[in-house]
């Protein structure tokens, strides 16, 4: 006979009573190995169920402090009221009556096509030609850094051309200098200026506003710290003719201030 507290264990084993002792003992082991293993498979569950809710929670909150890759930094803007400091090197004036500094040399970096330009704008040059031809132009950069034998042979050639028209030596002088600047006054000696034209169209004339890279330049280039050193209507000011193709680097601070106060270098620097 067995027990009667033996006999409701059995049963709870499903072993029926007058059964051998094995078949109880076998039993009530398989039933402990199905409570451990649903046991094990209700934990896992809940554990995979947090892990899945942990990574969406750290997908939805990210970190506070990480900058949008997507999204440029934009310029700490230039209050209209402050006044611009002439000592800032992106806002060196040279024109016809300040010749550039005594000794000036600039740090070069070359990018596209053999040119050359002062490091600290290197790489908003390259940034600027990038996006205008991912929007679909084609800029050429035809002219950059340029020595003082360079400009020197660029005016001088400019000066003998005006002379065969007919012009005086003295006329000659004059009128070239609005075009190419005298050696020692050039802003390209300043390793901060470049001329960029339309492949389509790569004479330097009027003509060059109308080209689907000048809309582009005129409309973008202050994002990436470039100005239209020589707009139209400016030339008392900045002694040189209306150039479509002429940028000059200031920084993107000053050359958001500048786009938005419609005036030339020269009328910035002077308020």
């Amino acid at each position: 006979m067995v027990p009667a507290s033996d006999a409701v264990l059995m049963s709870k084993c499903g072993v029926l009573e007058g059964a051998p002792w094995y078949l109880f003992l076998t039993n009530c082991e398989v039933k402990i190995q199905k409570n451990r293993i649903l046991l094990s498979l209700g934990l896992l569950a809940a554990l995979s169920v947090g892990l899945i809710w942990f990574g969406l929670s750290q997908e939805v909150s990210p970190d506070s402090n990480a900058a949008p890759v997507s999204q440029a930094v934009p310029p700490t803007p230039v209050s209209q009221e402050e006044t611009p400091d002439p000592a800032d090197w992106r806002l060196c004036l040279v024109n016809p009556w300040h010749p550039l500094p005594e000794g000036y040399q600039p740090q070069l970096t070359q990018v596209e096509n053999g040119h050359q330009v002062d490091s600290r704008c290197a790489a908003d040059l390259e940034a600027m030609l990038a996006d205008c031809r991912a929007a679909g132009h084609a800029p050429l950069l035809c002219s950059s850094y340029r020595t003082q034998e360079k400009q020197t042979q660029l005016y001088n050639n400019l000066v003998q051309k005006q002379i065969a028209r007919g012009n005086s030596r003295s006329e000659a002088m004059a009128k070239a200098a609005k075009e190419v600047a005298v050696p020692g006054t050039s802003e390209h000696q300043l390793g901060l200026a470049v001329d960029i034209v339309d492949t389509q169209n790569q004479v330097l004339n009027r003509a060059q506003e109308d080209t689907a890279v000048q809309q582009w330049l005129m409309e973008h280039c202050w994002e990436y710290g470039f100005i239209l050193r020589y707009p139209p209507d400016k030339e008392e000011k900045t002694g040189i003719i209306y150039e479509p193709w002429h940028y000059r680097y200031v920084g993107r601070e000053y050359a958001q201030a500048i786009r938005q106060s419609g005036l030339c270098l020269e009328e910035f620097l002077q308020r």
